[in-house]
């Protein structure tokens, strides 16, 4: 017990918990590729052992320190330009780094019997691990350029999981003669968008470090940061190209147009790991680098994120009223459903960053079951058009089940852990930090309840389109195969902790909620 302490105390165990699955996607490469078992083993194997490795991680983490950053090391890395190979986590980033973990075992575990055409479990499969090499390593990445590297290389595997496995269909496209297939656009502009908005978040990584001593440390240009080193329109226009970059990735409305096309294109696996993860690449950027080093921007800032945020609620919910295609509901529920997280941030209240932890959390289990139920159900009915889905509960009980159950929590029905979030996002948006335009927050508040009453009626719709009524005329007599026991292994875990969380949510508030604090009262004094 004592090495291990020793090995997680100088870093190791984080930097196995990050590179492990890059290894196994290696492995994967010498594997031939007719050997699909083996190569689906070797990638459970690998994900396996990442996840369990975070859990002796979250053991060992000092959760009376929680506002410190733990378990990681410093390395010499770019000596010319002072940026190292920096690692640690606090209460902030270990419930998201323990969600990336445990998705990606789930995602394999789904992918067993579930691989899509054309089917490729070597492609696939080494995709996976090193996205989840990227996620892992935002969320523990203590320097700006590899934040940076960690933060960029997610958007390669995810752009190839669109353009090779996605949605064949074609469509018509503004300024193209031809109609293109849908993976290729959609493929195109999540590329495009995401690197838009890095480009930018690269611009204000480079300016903070000539402004900041020649220093990428992040825990450093912290405390530059809270001692107001970074003032005037510089600083202004250094949180202006971060929002963008950081905007785009979470997204906010109006960065938000390439999510609905990249969701409802992707391959499962990739809408449940994009939902679930990548999403919360953003969210954690504001507030791991945004607020703590730019606070008095922050402040400035706080009052337009908290109107952009109500409108993309308001919007996300009415675009889901107008939806036909089951999982492109699903994916504008993100938009709303980040918006509440946006908007708790906005409040620069413990409150309302709290509100936003759980909220990525919760979201990340929620959404990453409805795709994972919506991509099922697609499989099985070859149709995600709700108009002919009607009667599922009689064709499909389980699935018909636990697509109840989801959407309940997505809602936010009180005892489940999309509770949390919106809750205390309303709470923190009522009264924000002092100094804030309580108007415009109030105003706001207000916005995001009414954006509640329409999830729910927009899901409440949906369930009554989808599970309830008679089955249309053409499934009656066909062979519908309901959840089998992959899918169940991988949904079940997601459950179970949707109705923990909702119940205790101190699983998560008991890593936060210390590092929050602290963030709040070293940034903006209160």
């Amino acid at each position: 017990m004592t090495s291990i302490g020793n090995m997680l105390s100088e870093g190791l165990g984080i930097s196995l918990v990050v590179f492990l699955p890059l290894l196994g996607a290696l492995i994967i490469l010498f594997i031939p590729k007719t050997q699909d078992f083996l190569i689906k083993i070797v990638t459970l194997a690998s994900a396996t052992v990442t996840f369990l490795l975070s859990l002796v991680v979250a053991f060992q983490f000092d959760y009376s320190k929680a506002h410190t950053f733990q378990l990681g090391n410093k390395l010499t890395w770019i000596e010319s330009i002072n940026s190292n190979y920096e690692i640690g986590i606090d209460g902030i980033s270990l419930p998201l780094l323990l969600l990336s973990t445990f998705i990606s075992v789930l995602a394999i575990i789904y992918s067993f019997e579930h691989l899509p055409e054309p089917v490729n479990a070597k492609g696939m499969m080494s995709l996976i691990l090193i996205l989840e090499t990227g996620m892992n390593g935002t969320f523990v990445a203590l320097d700006l350029i590899l934040f940076f590297v960690f933060f960029e290389l997610v958007l390669l595997p995810m752009y190839f999981m669109i353009g090779i496995w996605g949605d064949r269909t074609k469509r018509s496209v503004a300024g193209f003669k031809n109609e293109v297939e849908t993976r290729l656009y959609a493929s195109i502009k999540f590329f495009v968008f995401t690197l838009f908005g890095s480009a930018f978040m690269l611009l204000g990584f480079l300016g903070l470090y000539f402004r900041g001593s020649k220093t990428f440390s992040i825990p450093e240009l912290i405390e530059l940061g809270s001692s107001g080193a970074f003032t005037g329109t510089f600083a202004t226009l250094v949180f202006a190209v971060l929002f963008l970059g950081f905007a785009v990735k979470v997204p906010m409305w109006p960065f938000h147009t390439w999510l609905p096309d990249a969701h409802t294109a992707a391959p499962t696996v990739g809408s449940v790991l994009l939902a679930a993860i990548l999403l919360k690449l953003g969210s954690y950027g504001f507030v791991r680098i945004a607020l703590p080093i730019l606070p008095e921007q922050a402040k400035a800032w706080a009052p337009a994120i908290a109107i952009l945020s109500a409108i993309g609620i308001i919007y996300g919910s009415l675009a889901c009223l107008a939806q036909t295609d089951l999982k492109r509901l699903i994916a504008f529920s993100s938009v709303g459903h980040m918006g509440f997280v946006m908007l708790g941030i906005s409040s620069l209240t413990s409150i309302g960053i709290n509100a936003a932890m759980i909220g990525m959390v919760a979201h990340g289990i929620i959404t990453g079951l409805l795709f994972f139920i919506s991509g099922s159900m697609a499989h099985t009915y070859h149709t995600r058009d709700m108009g002919r889905l009607g009667g599922n509960m009689k064709l499909l009980p389980k699935t018909g089940a636990l697509l109840g159950f989801t959407a309940m929590a997505s809602l936010g029905l009180p005892g489940l852990a999309g509770f949390w979030g919106e809750f205390m996002a309303l709470l923190g948006a009522y009264n924000p930090l002092s100094g804030l335009n309580i108007t415009v927050f109030r105003t706001s508040m207000v916005a995001g309840a009414i954006g509640t009453v329409l999830t729910a009626g927009y899901l409440l719709w949906m369930l009554q389109r989808v599970n309830l009524g008679e089955p249309d005329e053409e499934w009656v007599n066909q062979d519908l195969h309901d959840a089998d026991n992959y899918e169940l292994a991988a949904w079940i875990p997601l459950v179970i902790l949707t109705v923990l969380i909702g119940i205790f949510p101190k699983i998560i508030f008991g890593s936060t909620n210390d590092a929050v604090i602290n963030l709040v009262t070293k940034a903006f004094g209160g």
